[in-house]
């Protein structure tokens, strides 16, 4: 599909990585933006119309869908990661709370706009996943499960939506400039570039984009032997 005239909603839209998929759209020419975050308030992008929304609240998201009922393209951007480890005493509340968001709220809103986007005639959806859903991470493994989840859940809503002619688009991503890993060391990509090279991908009809050449390399070592994903963390 094509970003100029396009209706976008953009979910997690007030900073980071969401605010910067609000802005190339309305530069590349979308008809309308809605800008969802939790707090409103927070989203400060001319041009961008704020919605709140938690896509853990199934009301929020049902309210969403039917406010924003002429959406031709969702970006599915909202996440969170906690940290942790799996076999920690705490381990089974992290990977819940991450599910929560990063699998279930994304499923949510793929749910609540899939009749949307079909009646809008298909449009496309994209979700925004990791090369952390190929590989695991110390200090990061609940994140690891919810988006190796996510990926297999967009490639579920992506079998499910064809016939309705929606494209499904799955975004993985290395580490970027935002607050959610400011902490780690090591190069990160520009939201800025990893969005208009999405953005390129997806007008050019791709399923699945991969931004860097970290997650290029990762996926190739998939096939490997062994597979990258047994192999030690650098």
């Amino acid at each position: 599909m094509k970003v100029n005239d396009s209706i976008a909603l953009v979910t997690g839209a007030n900073r980071g990585l969401g605010r910067a998929w609000a802005s190339a759209l309305l530069q590349g020419g979308a008809r309308k933006v809605y800008a969802a975050a939790r707090d409103p308030a927070t989203v400060d992008l001319p041009g961008a119309i704020p919605i709140r929304l938690d896509i853990t609240d199934p009301a929020q998201v049902a309210a969403a869908a039917r406010e924003c009922a002429d959406v031709t393209l969702l970006i599915n951007n909202a996440g969170i990661i906690r940290g942790g480890e799996l076999l920690a005493g705490d381990g089974d509340e992290v990977l819940r709370e991450e599910l929560q968001t990063n699998l279930f709220g994304t499923l949510a809103m793929c749910r609540a706009f899939a009749p949307v986007l079909g009646a809008n005639g298909g449009g496309a959806l994209l979700n925004v996943l990791s090369v952390l859903s190929w590989i695991s991470m110390p200090g990061a493994d609940p994140y690891c499960v919810a988006k190796t989840a996510s990926w297999a859940m967009t490639n579920g809503v992506r079998h499910a939506l064809r016939a309705q002619g929606t494209q499904v688009i799955g975004l993985h991503v290395a580490f970027m400039e935002t607050d959610m890993v400011a902490h780690l060391p090591g190069p990160k990509a520009a939201p800025a570039d990893v969005v208009r090279h999405a953005l390129a991908a997806l007008e050019a009809g791709a399923e699945e984009i991969l931004s860097d050449d970290t997650t290029r390399q990762v996926k190739r070592g998939l096939s490997a032997e062994p597979g990258v994903y047994l192999l030690p963390p650098a």
